[in-house]
């Protein structure tokens, strides 16, 4: 792992301490045992239904895939993402892995990852303007919109461009290869070309990428409703529009800080921050974002058990072909 990523975590996991430490662990402890276990596993529940959701947003990407290699991948890619200290992008190629393992193509897992990923953050962009425009109807002076909708104008931008990128850009890699010459150019131009393609025909099924893109917008939307159901099981109830409005903004805050391996810190401050602005006390909010690592961990750990118990015996049985073929080829 490299030492930026390393620095990250340990200055996110110093911050969540911080946190902890400054507002009282007792209080904040008192806040998660006001959830209940019925609430934790309501929120667990619902988060399962949302993650074979997100599943089915990228099976749309996968025409003649089996769905649950699609949910099954979707999975593995989010414990990656949340529970091992990784970048998104560490989670990404971990979902591509798993369903490769399974029998799609690692061009075409890799290409359907990319326009996946892109979906759900024009999803989530949409999640965003739609919690900005609640929030101008709660007519809230403690967030300005203005600098939510700055924000929104310049993700929208990145999200457009990375669309060309992928519909125009690499396009141009081969060419840039073919300069270079031949050797690893070759390799890169031919791997570029082929990524290319599989872009295109994604892009071209229009109906699949409709149905990836409102399965992702519906997703974000619902996911509201695991921290809606927390509250309501705390005894601090929150309207569904306003638990959306801060959902939507600490998300926007995450992914801004997507340098952060699993958002550690940045979270919890949102949650603080954002959380008092609708009433939310600084104990809740901590014991919010805690309530959804406990979440990810619950889910995660056996998921990422499960997948390292696949790709070990995938080992074993390559390991276990090779030995009679080579006691085979020794001499007598």
């Amino acid at each position: 792992m490299k030492i930026l990523p390393i620095l990250a975590v340990a200055a996110g996991i110093a911050a969540m301490a911080a946190l902890v430490l400054h507002f009282g662990v007792g209080a904040v402890w008192t806040a998660l045992l006001a959830v209940g276990w019925l609430g934790f596993a309501s929120v667990v529940l619902l988060h399962l239904a949302l993650m074979v959701a997100m599943g089915l947003a990228w099976y749309a990407l996968l025409p003649g895939t089996r769905p649950w290699v699609a949910i099954w991948g979707r999975f593995v890619r989010d414990s990656g993402s949340e529970v091992l200290p990784l970048s998104q992008v560490g989670g990404y190629v971990l979902g591509t892995r798993a369903v490769a393992l399974f029998g799609v193509p690692a061009t075409r897992g890799a290409a359907s990852t990319i326009v996946d990923v892109t979906l759900e953050f024009v999803g989530q962009l949409a999640y965003t303007a739609l919690g900005l425009l609640w929030l101008l109807h709660l007519n809230s002076q403690a967030i300005d919109p203005r600098a939510v909708l700055l924000g929104l104008a310049f993700a929208s931008c990145l999200a457009l461009a990375f669309v060309m990128v992928q519909r125009r850009g690499i396009a141009q890699i081969d060419r840039i290869a073919r300069i270079l010459g031949r050797g690893w150019a070759d390799r890169t131009a031919a791997g570029a070309a082929a990524l290319h393609q599989a872009l295109e025909a994604i892009y071209r099924h229009r109906s699949g990428i409709w149905a990836s893109f409102l399965l992702h917008f519906g997703c974000w939307v619902a996911s509201a409703a695991e921290v809606w159901v927390a509250l309501r099981f705390a005894g601090a109830p929150l309207p569904f529009g306003t638990v959306m409005v801060i959902e939507s903004l600490v998300y926007a805050t995450r992914t801004a800080a997507f340098v952060v391996p699993n958002s550690v810190g940045v979270q919890e401050g949102a949650y603080v921050v954002l959380g008092a602005a609708f009433g939310l006390s600084p104990e809740m909010g901590l014991a919010l974002s805690l309530l959804k690592r406990a979440r990810d961990l619950t889910i995660g750990v056996p998921v990422l058990a499960l997948w390292q118990g696949i790709e070990g015996g995938r080992l074993w049985r390559r390991a276990a072909a090779k030995a009679p073929a080579a006691s085979l080829a020794e001499p007598e």
